[in-house]
């Protein structure tokens, strides 16, 4: 019997291929896939780079028959031209200060909705929940004449709680929080219950530190989405006391459609000092934002 199996052995045909073929297959998809990511890339920065460029660039240098990336001269003159026009340092300020205040707002309001829904068990608390994400399903045009009405009626317009307070209550941030909450151990609770705790140390010292990555990925999501309001900051702030960056930059490009023609390198140099504040806090908080995505229930 040994000797038919070394006969069949010898007589097998030797593979002469080389191991490194039998990896070329993985191996070119792989480089495939980053190719395709880095084309991508590629196009998504193409618009940042073209805002960038454009702000550099003198007005003459604008209506070329060929795109320019890199400028030619450098020029700082739409900076300047901006700072003229505007009170940047002001107009920073309010948009820092509605930011700050109603991101830490919405988180605060968004935690404490978030318990009550996924910790705590009270009589019709699914329905209750049910209809308030379906809000989410609401326009803002449709809501926004009516909030305006009473804001107006409160005399909040041009005011910064005119801009904060009807944006703290968000459905989206109760959503992504309950469901983070629902992913931890009620053990913990309960060992805290045991020793004395009451609801409120439990949320603070127990549920709150487990969901660091779900506040900070709540946190950008309501970061980004109030520097870059435009259409609620339009119609309540009318007054450069309490203008946001983006109602400014809009009405710059507008006034000077108006005269003319749109000074582009102008507009463009609003929309860099606009953006920079964002990508620094994505960039920041990056590992958190991933974290957060895996971790929190918003999965594809």
């Amino acid at each position: 019997m040994s000797d038919v199996t070394e006969t069949m052995t010898l007589n097998r045909p030797v593979s002469h291929t080389p191991s490194w073929l039998h990896r070329s297959g993985p191996v070119a998809l792989q480089i495939a896939q980053y190719a395709i990511l880095i084309v991508l890339a590629l196009i998504m920065l193409v618009p940042f780079i073209w805002t960038v460029s454009t702000s550099f660039k003198q007005q003459s240098g604008l209506m070329t028959a060929t795109p320019e990336f890199i400028p030619d001269p450098v020029s700082l003159d739409a900076y300047r031209t901006l700072s003229d026009r505007m009170d940047i340092p002001r107009l920073i300020f309010n948009s820092f200060f509605v930011t700050i205040v109603g991101t830490a707002g919405q988180v605060v309001f968004a935690a404490m909705a978030a318990y009550a829904f996924s910790r705590m068990a009270w009589r019709g608390r699914d329905t209750v929940f049910l209809l308030y994400l379906a809000t989410q399903m609401i326009p803002i045009q449709v809501i926004i004449i009516p909030q305006f009405i009473l804001i107006r009626h409160f005399g909040w317009v041009n005011t910064f709680q005119g801009l904060i307070i009807p944006g703290l209550f968000n459905a989206f941030g109760v959503f992504l929080l309950r469901q983070s909450f629902l992913t931890l151990p009620r053990d913990l609770e309960e060992a805290a219950f045991i020793d004395g705790a009451n609801r409120l140390t439990v949320f603070w010292r127990v549920v709150l530190p487990l969901s660091k990555p779900a506040l900070a990925t709540l946190t950008v999501f309501d970061f980004m989405a109030l520097w870059n309001a435009y259409l609620w900051p339009l119609f309540v702030a009318r007054k450069e006391d309490v203008m946001t960056l983006p109602v400014a930059l809009a009405n710059l490009a507008g006034s000077s459609r108006y005269q003319g023609s749109v000074e582009w390198n102008v507009v463009m140099a609003g929309a860099v000092i606009t953006i920079l504040p964002i990508l620094i806090v994505y960039l920041f908080a990056q590992k958190w934002f991933v974290r957060g995505v895996t971790f929190s229930g918003i999965k594809g």
